[in-house]
């Protein structure tokens, strides 16, 4: 490993972290509650990145060995950083929906984190004959897909697309669901180029966790939409009944029979 890996996964945090001072400025919570879920994705994110690779060796498990090798994947990160902050939110008793302030910072810095995965050789695609194929020399000789910077691409686009919608109000209080719905269907379609083992119908393992993780969030959204309107419509009836009740009450000294 050369040091262009750590530094590029250094300017990926960072970038997230500077990014996130913007995206949550308006949140109501204090520095320490921010930190704490800062904390909770951040852990989360990184247990969630492993498992699949620590459940894969049954003795590198039970030795913890497996927790130290090589070996992340991104889609379960994205999965174990909503737990972690969801873990966070509740340890602290914090009722604020706080997604759509991380969704931005987060596919910024994945986007850079995917230049490391190009830079440190891992990741690649299946072989091509297009013009843009690269030559992994961890791969052999044959120009591949670099699939790395197609989801660079991906994700720098999800990132401008967020912001837009966290700007107008679009999907509020939803962008984080839609965006790891969004890279799910997209790692789904980006699969059939990836030299990965087919295991079940011809899926890949992440084809299959990823129609999991997208049928998971679009339940976590329904279920979101239906506490919202459901808590709009107890409010608007709160409303209705003072108003009523305003109407009704005497006025002044003419109003008694």
């Amino acid at each position: 490993m050369t040091w262009t890996y750590p530094a590029i996964m250094l300017s990926a945090i960072t970038a997230s972290v500077l990014i996130s001072r913007h995206t949550q400025k308006g949140t109501p919570l204090s520095g320490w509650e921010k930190v704490g879920i800062g904390l909770g994705a951040y852990c989360g994110a990184m247990i969630g990145a492993k498992l699949p690779f620590v459940f894969s060796e049954w003795e590198g498990f039970l030795s913890g060995a497996a927790w130290f090798s090589n070996g992340k994947t991104i889609l379960c990160g994205l999965v174990g950083g909503y737990a972690g902050v969801e873990v966070a939110k509740w340890s602290m008793m914090i009722k604020t929906k706080t997604g759509d302030g991380f969704a931005v910072p987060v596919a910024v810095g994945v986007a850079i984190g995917r230049l490391g995965c190009f830079d440190f050789g891992c990741c690649y695609g299946t072989p091509t004959d297009l013009p843009w194929g690269v030559v992994f020399p961890t791969a052999g000789e044959m120009p591949r897909h670099p699939t790395q910077l197609y989801e660079t691409v991906f994700h720098l686009s999800m990132a401008l697309l967020l912001y837009c919608f966290q700007r107008r109000g679009i999907f509020r209080g939803q962008l984080i669901k839609l965006y790891i719905i969004s890279y799910a269907e997209y790692r789904f379609c980006t699969e059939f180029i990836r030299p990965e083992e087919r295991i079940w119908f011809g899926m890949t393992g992440y084809q299959v966790a990823c129609i999991v993780i997208a049928f998971l969030f679009a339940a976590l959204w329904w279920r979101d939409a239906r506490l919202f309107q459901n808590s709009e419509s107890q409010n608007s009836e709160s409303q209705n009944s003072e108003s009523q009740n305003s109407e009704l009450r005497p006025s002044g000294p003419d109003s008694r029979a």
